[in-house]
């Protein structure tokens, strides 16, 4: 009840007290917490952005969904006029709307492959019309710092930090480090906990990825976003995440599709998840614009 109210008034909870919080068996009073915190943020508002898919290595020949809010460039170019390339003709066809694509990893290795500074391949990317790199993975970079100051110099200025594939007993000191760096830096707009490398050797329960959600949300009140991929994790988990500190769903359906009739559309059942979930759904764009 403590920690409730001191959540609730908005206080952060100490490194030590979050450690022992995300060790605990018991996810349920975590869960009440990161929930506490998250309602104090952003109320009963759960946003979702809609997104398109177009291969970076291939012609767009179909037009964009009308309803998609962002194009992403998925796969790896072969070199920066690649990808220079698929952005061009990405931004042509996406027109006011956002495009996002590529890693950091994408980054480190044109800069090796063009002998340029990772600033200067940024810099061309967004010139040639990225908005946001896709992925920033925390746990796979070793000077996170240098990347943020890569990245806000090239004119970067609403990152989405990631996990690529830590294990559930390293997600909390990766949450610890994206709060202190969002101290320094005021860019990050969205935290993604759960990895986007999904390891079937070594997969991780439902509780583990539920607990990293609310440990995301109790460790970083300071970054406005704790994020959860609704097409990699699927309706259930997401909607659970919900109750647990998440507040923004990516990835949803980019088109209208409804062969089964509009009430059994994708976007329909995201809308319907976030509701039974007690909260209020809200469409934004790729810029974190809300939508009327």
């Amino acid at each position: 009840d403590l920690l409730s109210e001191r959540v609730s008034a908005g206080e952060r909870l100490g490194d030590a007290e979050l450690t022992e919080l995300a060790r605990t068996p018991d996810i349920l009073p975590i869960g009440m917490l990161a929930d506490a915190a998250r309602r104090r943020l952003s109320g009963t508002r759960v946003t979702y952005l809609r997104v398109a898919s177009r291969p970076c290595d291939q012609a767009i020949t179909d037009a964009v969904p009308p309803a998609a809010r962002e194009v992403r460039i998925t796969g790896a170019p072969a070199s920066l006029d690649a990808a220079l390339t698929a952005i061009s003709r990405t931004k042509a066809a996406a027109g006011d709307r956002t495009v996002a694509g590529f890693s950091w990893g994408d980054v480190v290795r044109l800069t090796t492959s063009e002998d340029v500074t990772a600033v200067a391949v940024l810099s061309a990317l967004h010139s040639a019309g990225l908005d946001a790199l896709l992925e920033v993975p925390i746990d796979m970079v070793g000077q996170v710092e240098t990347v943020l100051d890569c990245l806000c110099g090239a004119g970067f200025r609403q990152i989405r930090l990631t996990v690529e594939r830590a294990q559930a007993t390293e997600r909390t000191a990766l949450m610890l480090r994206a709060a202190a760096l969002q101290e320094r830096y005021r860019c990050i707009q969205t935290l993604s906990p759960l990895p986007s490398v999904l390891q079937p050797f070594r997969p991780t329960t439902g509780y583990d990825d539920v607990r990293a959600v609310a440990v995301a949300r109790l460790a970083a009140p300071n970054i406005p976003m704790i994020q959860v991929d609704w097409l990699r994790y699927g309706p259930k988990l997401a909607q659970v995440a919900l109750t647990f500190g998440a507040d923004d769903l990516d990835t949803a359906p980019g088109a209208d599709d409804a062969p089964d009739g509009l009430r059994r559309a994708p976007i329909e059942e995201l809308r319907r998840n976030i509701v039974a979930a007690g909260l209020t759904p809200a469409e934004r764009d790729g810029h974190f614009t809300l939508i009327a």
